[in-house]
C-alpha cells in the first residue's frame, strides 16, 4: 500500500490515524470517500466527537455563573480548553486567548475594535492573496473612518512580492493583515520577517492562521505578531468555534466588539464597567461544547506531533504535484517555493466546476471555484480553480485515486 511507504518515511501510522475518523469509512456514490477538501473544513476524529457528546450527556451547564457542581465542571472544562489552545500556539498568557466563532469573527473583532481608532490618512495594508474575510472587514473599517486600504502585489507564482509589500509600508500603516498560508495557493508567507518590518514603522500585524494552525508549528511569541486568528473546524475541531490571540497590552486598550452578558463587571443605567481579559470580548453564553471540542482537537494534533504532521503533509504535497503532472493539459496555480498542502490547478479547455462534479461521482471530494478569493482570481485572470487540500489522514493511495479520477474526467470533457 502507498500508505505504508508514508509510514516508513514520516514515522506516523496512517492506518491508525484514519481509523480515528469515522466518516472516512463511508461510501459516496458507491465509492470509498476520498476527502481532499480540507482547506474548506477538515473531518473530525472520534475523540473530538466523544468530547462534545460527553459534555452534552453528562456535563452541560452554563459557565462562569453558577456555584453548583455542573456549572463549575463546565467552567473548568471550558477554561482547560482555553489553556490548551493558548499553550499550543505559545501565547505568553492564557488571557490572551479569546474564544470566537472562527477566523472571520476574529478578524471582524479586531477590525471593528481597532477600526474605531483609525483616522483620515491612516492606512491598512493587506495583500492580493487574502481571503474575503481578510478584505471586507478592513474595507468597512477604512471606509467608516476615512482611512485607506493598501494592497501589496503577488508574483505570478503566487508568492508575495516582498519588495512591493515593504515599499507600501510607511508610518501611515496602522495595521497590516495577511494570511499565513494562502487557502487558494498554499503559499507560506514569512511572518516573522514581515512582523519585524511592520513594527519598525510602528504598525500592528494580524495574521490569518486559518490554514496554518494545524499544518505547522505556530509560536506567536517567536512570530511576534500582534494578533493571530484561527478556526476550529479547519483543525479537526467543531464548526462555530475559533480563537483570537492578541497581545495582552493591546487587548486591554481595545474596545469590546460586542456587548451584553458575561463581558461586564458592573452595570448601571449610567455606566458599564467591562470584565478583565479574556472575558471582555466574550459577550453572551459562549460555544462551550465547541471550545471543549477544539481543546480535544488540539489534543489529537499533539498526540501525533505537529512536526510529524508537517513532515507527512510535505511528502504528500510533493507526491500529489508529481502525480497530477501526469494529467494532460494541467496547469498548476500557485507554485511558490514555500508552500503547504494545497494544490490548485486548471485543465486546458475545461471549467473547474465540471472536473469537480465528475470526480465527485467517483467518490473524490475537492473544492472548485474562487475559494473566497475573487480579487486573487482576477489578478491571475482565471475564473477559479480545482483545489485539492491535504490533511494528516490523507494517503498516497488517495492521491492515486484523485489522479485517476481527474484523468478520466479530463478525457470525458476534452473530447
Amino acid at each position: 500500500m502507498e500508505g505504508s511507504s508514508l509510514k516508513e518515511k514520516t514515522n506516523i501510522n496512517i492506518t491508525s490515524i484514519r481509523e480515528a475518523f469515522p466518516i472516512l469509512k463511508r461510501k459516496v456514490n458507491g465509492k470509498n470517500l476520498i476527502y481532499l477538501d480540507n482547506a474548506a473544513s477538515s473531518q473530525k476524529p472520534l475523540s473530538v466527537i466523544d468530547a462534545i457528546s460527553e459534555y452534552y450527556s453528562n456535563e452541560h451547564s452554563n459557565v462562569h455563573r453558577g456555584v453548583h457542581y455542573l456549572s463549575q465542571l463546565a467552567t473548568e472544562k471550558f477554561e482547560i480548553a482555553r489553556s490548551k489552545i493558548s499553550t499550543y500556539i505559545n501565547a505568553a498568557e492564557t488571557r490572551e486567548l479569546i474564544f470566537t466563532k472562527g477566523t472571520t469573527d476574529s478578524i471582524n473583532l479586531v477590525a471593528n475594535s481597532l477600526g474605531r481608532t483609525l483616522q483620515a490618512g491612516d492606512e491598512v495594508l493587506i495583500t492580493e492573496m487574502e481571503h474575503h474575510s481578510n478584505i471586507v472587514p478592513w474595507q468597512i473599517a477604512v471606509n467608516d473612518h476615512g482611512a485607506k486600504l493598501v494592497v501589496a502585489r503577488i508574483h505570478d507564482d503566487g508568492s508575495l512580492d516582498l519588495e512591493d509589500f515593504y515599499k507600501k509600508l510607511s508610518p501611515k500603516t496602522r495595521i497590516s493583515s495577511l494570511v499565513h498560508i494562502s487557502n487558494a495557493l498554499g503559499t507560506i508567507n514569512p511572518i516573522k520577517e514581515i512582523a519585524k518590518a511592520v513594527h519598525e514603522y510602528g504598525g500592528l500585524l494580524l495574521v490569518d492562521g486559518a490554514q496554518s494552525a494545524h499544518h505547522m508549528k505556530v509560536d506567536v511569541q517567536k512570530l511576534n505578531c500582534d494578533f493571530y486568528v484561527g478556526s476550529g473546524h479547519k483543525m479537526y475541531g467543531p464548526t462555530g468555534i475559533g480563537f483570537l490571540y492578541g497581545k495582552a497590552h493591546l487587548l486591554e486598550k481595545m474596545h469590546p466588539y460586542q456587548s451584553g452578558g458575561e463581558m461586564i463587571a458592573d452595570v448601571t443605567f449610567e455606566k458599564t464597567t467591562y470584565q478583565q481579559l479574556p472575558f471582555k470580548f466574550e459577550a453572551g453564553t459562549p460555544n462551550i461544547s465547541g471550545a471543549i471540542g477544539l481543546g480535544a482537537a488540539v489534543d489529537f494534533i499533539q498526540s501525533i506531533g505537529i512536526e510529524k504532521i508537517t513532515e507527512a503533509e510535505s511528502e504528500l504535497l510533493n507526491y500529489i504535484q508529481l502525480k497530477l503532472s501526469e494529467v494532460d493539459g494541467i496547469r498548476f496555480i500557485g507554485t511558490a517555493k514555500e508552500k503547504a498542502g494545497v494544490v490548485s490547478f486548471l485543465i486546458d479547455g475545461v471549467h473547474p466546476y465540471d472536473i469537480g462534479a465528475i470526480i465527485d461521482k467517483m467518490g473524490v471530494a475537492v473544492r472548485t471555484g474562487h475559494h473566497c478569493t475573487q480579487p486573487l482570481m482576477k489578478r491571475l485572470n482565471i475564473p477559479g480553480t480545482v483545489r485539492a487540500s491535504l490533511a494528516v489522514y490523507n494517503s498516497k493511495q488517495d492521491i492515486d485515486i484523485l489522479t485517476e479520477s481527474v484523468i478520466r474526467a479530463s478525457k470525458m470533457l476534452r473530447k
